[in-house]
């Protein structure tokens, strides 16, 4: 096999540091791999250091104190659906909601542009997955203002985005403070490669279903929501709330950065199962003698 990966380097290396000015084109290469690392041996040990990550999973859901939310936003066609598919692969479903948004319904817009995520955040023990989120907010309406949402005075006229940064921030400021740790993930596809998963969906029969015309006409708005990307990750990655942009052109490396992201949160978090006092214990020995008189022990 050849080298091990160090999940906590490799999670290191995708953080956007607060306050650093990003450029997606300039800092983070979205065909990196991790170092003299064949394929087979990054899904070998993604496969092993699932178990560990589960084993996390379970006393987390068992501890029940913290939530996890995991945000995952990219251009279409990085990954987004095949990352909550095979990273998450295993892990105990009961603990886990993936909410996934699309264009919002009537009673949506009658609310602010948080309301329905609010409405979603995972409750303590839970992971909750957005598979896109509440940045559509400051992404598609800053590409398509005319899906801008509300329509009010207040969201009108100069430093509307700069306000929407600040209205973002300080909401998971007040999802961490209430035990919701926020985990962010931009996966970072190329224009070269998206072109490519384009072309399969095409002329695979079986992937025609996930392509429409309305992936091209958003592909010929490229550096607009590259412009929009860059300052998303510029103004809203914070301490609290970092943002990690991932290698999305192999999915296999996209895997294992995305995992590593999370087995090192899970590892910081260190849930453990909870404890019963010397009373519970008492009453648990009691109860077990009755259970082996039953089976005739």
């Amino acid at each position: 096999m050849g080298n091990t990966v160090d999940w906590g380097k490799l999670a290191k290396s995708t953080r956007v540091t607060p306050g650093d000015k990003v450029r997606l084109a300039r800092d983070f290469d979205p065909a990196a791999k991790p170092k003299n690392m064949a394929k087979k041996d990054g899904l070998a040990q993604l496969a092993a250091g699932k178990e560990e990550l589960f084993a996390l999973q379970d006393k987390f859901y068992a501890q029940a104190d913290r939530s996890l939310l995991i945000v995952l936003q990219a251009m279409d066609a990085a990954g987004k659906d095949g990352t909550v598919k095979h990273v998450m692969s295993g892990i105990n479903p009961e603990g886990v909601d993936v909410h996934s948004f699309k264009a919002p319904s009537a009673e949506e817009r009658s609310h602010g542009y948080l309301w329905r995520h609010q409405k979603v955040v995972p409750q303590l023990g839970k992971v909750g997955i957005f598979n896109r989120s509440h940045y559509e907010n400051v992404l598609v309406t800053r590409v398509h203002p005319e899906m801008l949402w509300p329509k009010t005075a207040n969201a009108t006229g100069g430093g509307l985005w700069r306000r929407r940064y600040e209205d973002i921030n300080a909401w998971e400021r007040y999802l961490t403070d209430n035990g919701t740790t926020v985990v962010k993930l931009f996966l970072n596809v190329s224009q070269r490669e998206q072109a490519r998963r384009f072309l399969s969906r095409i002329d695979e029969p079986e992937k025609n279903w996930k392509f429409s015309q309305a992936d091209m006409a958003e592909r010929a708005r490229w550096p607009e929501y590259q412009r929009a990307f860059d300052d998303m990750l510029t103004h809203t990655s914070t301490d609290y709330a970092p943002w990690h942009v991932i290698p999305a052109d192999h999915k296999w490396a996209s895997h294992l950065a995305t995992f590593s992201v999370l087995l090192t949160v899970m590892r910081d978090l260190d849930p453990q199962y909870p404890t019963v006092s010397q009373a519970e214990l008492d009453a648990l020995g009691g109860y077990r003698k009755i259970l082996n008189k039953d089976l005739g022990r």
